[in-house]
């Protein structure tokens, strides 16, 4: 760019055009300042990331609080957030609760209450009250650092598209200065013409051909579409990914803490009219509380928002009935809590029909159904899920009008699960029962049919998965290091709400590429063909160069408007 500048400035001055020469340099300065303007325009999101975490904190050691600078701040020290103070460093809270506003670490618009043993980050907002948090990371470690490193980096790789413009741009610039050449030397050689008057319209192609507009295209739509995606809670970790994720033809996506919860909790509580409701739920519970059993959390905190007094009750013979269930003695009689088939072998005539009935509905309905009773009868049913996230279902309806061919939900679950929950979200496509390499294979099948396929998962087990498919997608980023390590595109709140969103912005950003080097390459072409009657000037020629500049910057800045909605 600055070579053929160069030339024809001394050009200009070769034969005497001294004042339009000044003009290409004046005009030329002018559009590398409005350039680099842009360009900071477009970074300014990661200059905000940067400057959201305060440089300080109040910290106490032993009896002591005092102020210290974040560099100074070690790992177990005591930090005081006061209401209304921004938090200075990642760390678990020991004391307090307040609602913190993590909207710049995450996108959430709704401040999350914080209590004792919760984590928060720095750069959020304490609410309204006092929080005393005890520092677990190094200022270098924390979430936002690795946020503002992790774009940095992302904003500096080259995408396909710019590292094509590169290559491009290297031959372009030995055929643009050939071009000039037989601009001004074939018609006075050849056909008599004056040399002052082509070596000018020679000169001007040099001009005119100067790459600026062609090179900054790409660069300044990824740098903004980046930093926007950050603004919101989404953190893409390179242009090509941007790319790719404007590409997406299908989506996979795991199941557990995913499309769902990942909470097991107590959906139906079905006692028998001849009970006691309260007073069975609270025998199960603490039947439980002695229990292993990964359901057993669920039950308690069924009986806890019942304000039953389970803990109270005394257990006695305890005994867990390996893959079937558990009894124990309560009041002098003893209570199972376990699978259908347990009560199959322990009641005389089994299960009766009606019950059996209630069963088998529940259990299609993709539910752990338990059973509770004594050796001689059923006194309740419980029915324990994961429940679906309650934006999943309107998540699949977005992606699938936004043109996603395929949405597939991947799980090890049973197909009976995997079928009422998959059919309760509208994906378009259910496998159960994989293994991890099953999960692989699927993904690997995907990409056959579809050439580019995402998978959203949360980043720890699905780790094959995630990268053998074309983007990786993990759930929750925000203080986990293996999902801002293992995916190429981390939503920082746990919110699948943020999918349609980035689609949008990746395909947004890639017409905007699209239509900048269109233009770019459009406009030289149009200027140079005024070589031909002999009417470009060195004013039309720098004109071009520097309009088409600007137009394709704020073309890209265009991007910054992408709204999450």
């Amino acid at each position: 760019m600055k070579t053929l500048m160069t030339i024809a400035v001394i050009g200009a001055a070769f034969i005497g055009e001294w004042g339009e020469g000044a003009t290409v340099v004046i005009l030329f300065a002018i559009s590398e300042a409005l350039e680099s303007y842009s360009m900071d325009k477009a970074r300014q999101s990661i200059r905000l990331l940067m400057d959201i975490a305060p440089n300080e904190a109040l910290i106490r050691r032993g009896n002591k609080e005092f102020t210290v600078e974040v560099d100074d701040i070690q790992v177990g020290d005591i930090m005081i957030v006061k209401p209304g103070q921004k938090i200075a460093m990642d760390g678990i809270v020991v004391k307090g609760l307040s609602a913190v506003n993590q909207a710049a670490i995450t996108g959430e618009s709704v401040p999350v209450t914080k209590a004792i043993d919760d984590e928060v980050f720095a750069g959020t907002l304490n609410g309204e009250g006092l929080l005393e948090v005890k520092v677990t990371k190094h200022v270098d470690d924390t979430t936002i650092s690795k946020i503002i490193h992790l774009v940095e980096e992302a904003q500096a790789e080259r995408a396909p598209s710019q590292a094509f413009v590169d290559r491009f741009a290297k031959y372009y610039t030995p055929i643009i200065m050939l071009i000039a050449l037989g601009v001004a030397v074939i018609p006075p050689l050849f056909f008599g013409e004056d040399w002052d008057k082509w070596i000018y319209q020679g000169l001007a192609a040099l001009v005119v051909g100067c790459p600026c507009a062609l090179v900054i295209s790409t660069p300044v739509a990824i740098v903004t579409a980046i930093g926007n995606a950050a603004r919101h809670g989404v953190l893409i970790k390179g242009g090509i990914h941007l790319e790719e994720m404007g590409a997406i033809k299908a989506i996979a996506f795991d199941k557990t803490g995913t499309l769902t919860e990942g909470i097991p909790v107590v959906t139906d509580y079905l006692p028998l009219d001849h009970t006691d409701a309260n007073e069975v739920l609270a025998i199960i519970a603490a039947l439980e509380k002695s229990s292993q059993h990964p359901l057993a959390s669920a039950i308690m905190k069924k009986a806890e928002q019942e304000k039953l007094p389970y803990q109270e009750l005394e257990i006695e013979d305890f005994t867990s009935i390996t893959g079937k269930g558990i009894k124990g003695r309560v009041k002098g009689w003893t209570y199972f809590v376990g699978s259908p088939n347990l009560f199959d072998e322990i009641l005389m005539d089994g299960i009766p029909s009606n019950i059996k009935n209630t069963i088998t509905d529940l259990q299609n309905k993709g539910k752990t159904v338990m059973v509770v009773g004594t050796e001689t009868e059923i006194l309740a049913l419980l029915a324990v899920a994961d429940e679906v996230r309650g934006n999943s279902k309107s998540v699949i309806k977005k992606l699938h009008s936004l043109g996603i061919h395929e949405t597939v939900m991947l799980t090890g679950d049973n197909t009976g699960t995997a079928n009422a929950i998959g059919n309760e979200v509208g994906v378009s496509n259910i496998k159960a029962e994989l293994l991890p390499q099953d999960k692989l294979a699927f993904i690997k099948e995907l990409r056959n049919k579809y050439n580019r396929v995402a998978m959203v998962g949360d980043g720890v087990n699905d780790a094959p998965a995630l990268a053998a498919s074309t983007v990786g997608i993990a759930m929750g980023g925000a203080g986990t290091d293996t999902a801002l390590e293992t995916a190429d595109i981390a939503l920082m709140a746990d919110d699948l709400g943020k999918l349609p969103f980035t689609l949008k912005l990746s395909r947004k950003a890639l017409t905007i590429i699209k239509q900048n080097i269109t233009f770019s390459l459009g406009i030289k072409l149009i200027a140079l063909l005024l070589v031909i009657p002999g009417w470009l000037t060195l004013w039309i020629a720098i004109f071009a160069d520097m309009g088409a500049t600007l137009i394709v910057t704020l073309n890209g800045l265009r991007l910054l408007r992408v709204k999450d909605k």
